[in-house]
């Protein structure tokens, strides 16, 4: 029987209602604009532990949902892998605010979908950094909806 992965941080304990950073301060990390900033909010960045949440919200207007899946629209799991990189990204960006060049996708690991994300939801991701270097930075990601689990992967980022 397979367990259920450990999760990275005990989501009762994390206060999801505050958000410390939105759309204008995360666009002065991020590069990401108009339909592909998807990362629309950070409820924390903790470098002591290396944890950091953040959330995206789905909505029956986003450029996803007319396509995917007529009917019954679903947030691509793709898009949930590259939300998750913009949060990693955003915590790398703060940690080296000097460094001009782009940090991008380097890799992604162990990725699994383990539930639906639907317009209304709110996917709130939590990150945990596992290696943190100029050049390349390794996070583990959980993604979830109402307290379910519906993604986890591992992100790596790299300077491009």
């Amino acid at each position: 029987m397979r367990m259920p992965p450990k999760l990275l941080a005990d989501l009762d304990s994390l206060d999801l209602e505050h958000v410390q950073f939105g759309p204008d301060e995360i666009q002065k990390h991020n590069p990401h604009r108009h339909e592909f900033a998807l990362l629309h909010g950070v409820f924390f960045r903790h470098p002591e532990n290396g944890l950091i949440a953040g959330f995206h919200d789905a909505k029956d207007d986003g450029f996803w949902a007319r396509g995917h899946i007529p009917g019954r629209p679903l947030f691509p799991g793709v898009l949930m892998v590259e939300t998750a990189a913009q949060l990693c990204s955003f915590y790398w960006r703060v940690q080296f605010p000097n460094e001009e060049r782009f940090f991008g996708f380097g890799g992604i690991n162990d990725t699994k979908f383990r539930g639906t994300v639907v317009p209304g939801d709110r996917l709130v991701i939590v990150g945990k950094m596992t290696s943190l270097k100029p050049r390349r930075a390794i996070f583990s990601c959980q993604g979830f909806v109402r307290g379910t689990m519906v993604f986890e992967s591992t992100i790596i980022g790299m300077v491009v």
